[in-house]
């Protein structure tokens, strides 16, 4: 089986590529398992200032692997009562891996193209620097009906009139919009994103280690102390009980029949679907 995350090294950047194509980097427990391996090595290597995260194939990640999704709750429950607190150990597992990025002593530039959505978004807005395509695709569709964004990013980066924009509609930015609201520091066209993402990286990593490490807690400190823990713990618990609402269980119940068709069903009234969310 292929490596679900690539890792190379040049000019004291380390690149780790979400290397799932076939299915736009879906998260899985294996990326993820991966995810955390690659950054581990990238952190232990002394010759690493900077780390560069991208997908892919056609997407940075499309989000969790609703069909993989789907299952694990029909496993996991059996039948059985769900019990909300089982929910929150297993999905905190991915938070953490998720903040893991957040936490990195050396700086995380994602470099985002194509789709940025659902669970997919954890990993651009968990990093400290975006730098994205102009038709890129970043977004939320689980607001509508499955998800509740577990890091709870989009009002830390967003302010609230921004956020409510986006995950009252499930509505997506593109890379141009992404970087006029601030949550992108720039965009380019597709084909210049790798080397604009890499030109970043490298300038970071001009810094010393040390300096780096010291900038970034200095940043992270302020909105930890606006109590991110926490409303990360309401998001993650919101996450669980919106997959069984009876919307939500429904939705699982049709991704199970059919990924594509329940994802269609669930986009058709906003007219997105084939397209990815549509632009503010």
């Amino acid at each position: 089986m292929p490596q679900a995350v690539l890792y190379e090294t040049a000019e004291g950047v380390a690149t780790l590529t979400l290397n799932r194509p076939e299915r736009l980097n879906a998260i899985t427990p294996e990326l993820m398992g991966d995810l955390r391996e690659q950054l581990v090595r990238a952190q232990d290597d002394d010759h690493v200032r900077a780390i560069r995260l991208r997908g892919a194939g056609r997407a940075f990640c499309a989000g969790y692997d609703i069909g993989w999704g789907a299952q694990m709750m029909e496993e996991a429950e059996g039948g059985e009562p769900w019990d909300p607190m089982a929910d929150l150990r297993l999905m905190s597992r991915f938070v953490d891996l998720y903040m893991a990025l957040w936490r990195s002593p050396k700086p995380v530039i994602a470099q985002v193209h194509g789709f940025c959505v659902g669970g997919g978004t954890d990993f651009a807005l968990c990093s400290d620097l975006i730098v994205c395509a102009e038709d890129a695709r970043i977004g939320y569709p689980p607001a509508r009906v499955w998800g509740s964004p577990t890091t709870a990013m989009w009002m830390y980066r967003l302010g609230l009139e921004r956020s409510k924009r986006l995950l009252l509609t499930g509505d997506a930015l593109d890379g141009r919009r992404a970087v006029e609201w601030g949550l992108a520091s720039e965009c380019a066209p597709e084909e210049e994103l790798d080397a604009a993402a890499f030109a970043l990286a490298r300038r970071v990593a001009t810094l010393p280690a040390n300096q780096l490490h010291m900038m970034k807690v200095l940043v992270n400190q302020a909105f930890e102390q606006m109590g991110l823990h926490t409303t990360q713990l309401i998001g993650t618990l919101l996450d669980g009980a919106s997959r069984h609402t009876p919307e939500g269980a429904a939705f699982s119940e049709a991704a199970l029949r059919d990924v594509r068709a329940a994802v269609r069903e669930r986009d058709a009234r906003f007219g997105d679907y084939g397209e990815g969310p549509r632009s503010v």
